[in-house]
């Protein structure tokens, strides 16, 4: 490559290097000096503390709860999302009748905005009239009406929920495309041999997606780690700080309290977790595209 076509390369890069860094490299690296300042609705003019804000937040009774809560949430929600999801991708690749208009109807809470899909289940939850309570008490698994999203004990885990609900079908895209492209000989010649549908499964089909399984596992950790709209919604981070999570807990602290200097701490401890979470996406990825090329 001569120097006249790498600068024209480096012309056609700028615009979206130029992009990159006003919208998300300068807010980074603004969040990181913010950080050493401290403010609040008082006294809303910064003033620099250097590390007594990161010794402030560090030290509160709050930041283990959220970090708590944002593993707890994640996990939670990566984990019942991609196993749902993928065993609902083996049920559509079953060729079932009508499978086009059951694969629509299973898409549907993922293109529901997250916002939408927050108010909606907040009135099913509704302890008075929601349809969850209903439900339960016509089963005759609760004799009471319970107030999932006002419990502590149950507020977590109602929202998990409904991230779930809302997440599987993005999961159970990704299996779908990955186990129609399973070779059908090897799934034959297994059961010929004698191989049920769970040695099937353990042997021919998770070893032939393992790559796609680890990719969306690490995908989905990114983006359920940085998820918003439901959790804010549905909760406001209550009750007691029971779900509160770190975007929750940067937003509520920055808006809600103007301690943006707190907030910042928050957003850097974030980035750092979101960094890590990237990084290993990244490296699995490499890694595949290797494993591709080698074989």
């Amino acid at each position: 490559m001569t120097a006249k076509d790498r600068w024209l390369v480096w012309a056609f890069l700028a615009p979206a290097l130029i992009l990159m860094g006003v919208m998300l490299y300068y807010p980074m690296v603004g969040t990181v000096i913010e950080s050493f300042y401290d403010t609040s609705f008082i006294s809303p003019e910064p003033e620099f503390v250097g590390w007594a804000v990161y010794e402030k937040v560090w030290n509160s009774r709050q930041f283990p709860e959220v970090v708590w809560n944002s593993i707890y949430w994640t996990v939670g929600v990566v984990l019942l999302q991609n196993v749902l999801g993928f065993f609902v991708a083996m049920l559509l690749n079953q060729g079932l009748p009508a499978q086009g208009l059951l694969r629509a109807l299973v898409l549907l809470p993922f293109v529901l905005p997250g916002v939408v899909t927050a108010i909606l289940w907040r009135f099913m939850y509704d302890p008075q009239l929601g349809l969850v309570n209903s439900i339960m008490i016509r089963l005759g698994l609760f004799e009471d009406n319970a107030a999932w999203l006002a419990d502590a004990d149950t507020a977590m885990a109602a929202v998990i929920f409904v991230a779930v609900w809302k997440g599987f079908p993005f999961s159970m895209l990704i299996y779908l495309a990955a186990l129609q492209n399973v070779d059908k000989s090897q799934l034959e010649a297994a059961t010929i041999d004698g191989a049920g549908p769970w040695r099937r499964l353990i042997d021919v089909t998770l070893p032939s997606i393992k790559e796609v399984v680890v990719v969306n596992i690490v995908l989905t950790l990114i983006l359920t780690f940085n998820y918003f709209d439901i959790v804010w919604v549905m909760t406001r981070g209550g009750p007691q700080n029971a779900t509160h999570i770190f975007p929750t807990r940067i937003f509520e602290t920055g808006f809600g309290q103007f301690r943006f200097g707190e907030a910042a701490v928050y957003g850097v401890f974030s980035i750092l977790i979101l960094a890590v979470l990237v990084a290993l996406y990244v490296i699995v990825q490499t890694g595949a595209s290797k494993r591709r090329r080698t074989s």
